[in-house]
């Protein structure tokens, strides 16, 4: 069972914001060397990305869910079933990967094709996911052996996996975006391609380091292979709220910056910064939200709800620390911000500014994110899907509104930040408020 104390929060919780810290490193390393390459380029990554992102977070989530289910099977002292849960999860991913590919060679291009007003951006935007959906086979098993390490709290592996990762794909970016290194020059598909090989380097130093690493007591996990119907029927119904609830605020977003685009290339490019950016914003949320989800489980299984209370407590003050002390640079630097990204002058100014502008949205986000995960982490997922979609309705309407019919500028325009982040927060305390989430059985 997990300690209270701050050390072992942050035992756990700074592991995974590495994490996240070098992926967002990453993708502004990404958007760097393509906006130095092609400024149409750097955009059809963009909106390429966000709709691999998209269709990422179903897999995403359904993993979310065997964290959470596998951390209260450890509350409950019953660990003997972590290698069912795990087979399980991992003969879903492989169904719904097998899916994500049919969407993303069928389905896809008749969506861009009728929703980009610039028809080279949409070919671009096709280039780059038909080659970065590879990223979809290592992730069948990789998101299994993440949400086993989460669970259990030994989250160390995690963060060196992602430098290994970061390491190998920054490298890849610089070689086969430009021609270095003696690789072809290949553009916006190198970076798609360095992007997909990290992901299967990732996927062999994981199952290396849990099978030969004792300390992290995965070799009987990965072995004890046992399909269970039950156990797929409870990873489903944990899982699947997640999953929708990832997918309905990824798809939001990517419909947004369709909506963005066809405002214009300026707005796109603007915005497309600005996205570079935020998720450096989300590496403390995210890590800390993982971190909730796992104590409020694990306590959840013993029945020890004043210890959730404690922990949430602390979780959510050093959210708040981490992510002024990450994401300063918006309020008081922001042009040195978006001048890492994008150099070119003529974005710089109206980036910086709204970037600026959206800092208070984030602090917002921040703190209410914990109640929040909290229900995640609860089991009560349903309920957690239901608040998103609330949520996504009403950023979805703010948004047409904004753009489509006040034809608003575009540093106003991202005001729907904060309408989706408060709506969130808001519903979260009511919930945890007025509702009875602590006799969930998961």
């Amino acid at each position: 069972m997990l300690s209270l104390s701050y050390k072992t929060i942050l035992s756990i919780a700074i592991p995974l914001m590495g994490s996240s810290f070098i992926q967002s490193i990453v993708l502004l390393t990404d958007s760097s060397f393509l906006s130095r390459y092609d400024t149409l380029a750097f955009d059809a990554s963009g909106n390429g990305g966000l709709i691999y992102i998209t269709l990422f977070m179903i897999l995403a989530g359904l993993n979310e869910g065997t964290q959470i289910l596998m951390a209260r099977r450890i509350g409950e002292e019953k660990e003997s079933v972590l290698g069912s849960i795990f087979a399980s999860s991992v003969l879903i991913n492989l169904f719904i990967a097998l899916i994500l590919f049919a969407i993303t060679w069928l389905i896809i291009p008749q969506i861009i094709d009728h929703s980009v007003n610039s028809q080279e951006l949409g070919q671009l935007q096709l280039s780059y996911l038909n080659v970065r959906s590879l990223g979809f086979i290592p992730s069948v098993v990789s998101l299994a052996i993440l949400a086993y390490l989460t669970a259990s709290g030994k989250t160390a592996l995690i963060f060196v996996n992602a430098i290994l990762v970061a390491v190998t794909n920054i490298a890849l970016d610089y070689a086969l975006i430009f021609g270095n290194l003696g690789l072809p020059e290949m553009g916006l598909e190198g970076a798609a391609l360095a992007s997909a090989i990290a992901d299967f380097v990732g996927l062999i130093i994981l199952i290396i380091a849990v099978f030969f690493l004792p300390k992290l007591n995965g070799k009987k996990v990965l072995t004890d292979l046992k399909v269970n119907w039950s156990r797929i029927s409870r990873v489903l119904k944990v899982g699947s709220p997640i999953m929708l609830q990832g997918l309905t605020a990824l798809l939001t977003w990517t419909i947004f910056f369709f909506w963005i685009e066809q405002m214009g290339i300026f707005e796109l490019t603007v915005s497309q910064n600005i996205r570079s950016l935020y998720f450096l914003a989300f590496v403390p949320i995210w890590g800390f939200g993982a971190t909730t989800k796992t104590y409020v489980s694990q306590y959840m299984g013993k029945k020890d709800f004043q210890s959730i209370a404690i922990a949430t407590r602390r979780i959510q003050l050093l959210t708040m620390v981490f992510l002024i002390a990450i994401f300063h640079g918006a309020i008081l630097y922001p042009e040195k911000l978006i001048e890492f990204v994008n150099p070119n002058e003529e974005f710089i100014e109206t980036s910086a500014s709204t970037l600026q502008f959206l800092f208070g949205s984030i602090l917002l986000y921040g703190f209410g994110s914990i109640y929040f995960y909290t229900i995640a982490g609860s089991g009560n997922t349903r309920y957690s899907f239901i608040i998103e979609l609330i949520s996504v309705i009403l950023y979805l309407f703010f948004a047409f509104l904004f753009i489509k019919v006040l034809n608003w500028d575009i540093y106003y325009v991202w005001t729907v930040e904060y309408i989706y982040f408060g709506v969130i927060c808001s519903l979260s305390i009511i919930y945890l408020r007025f509702f009875n989430w602590k006799k969930k059985q998961i």
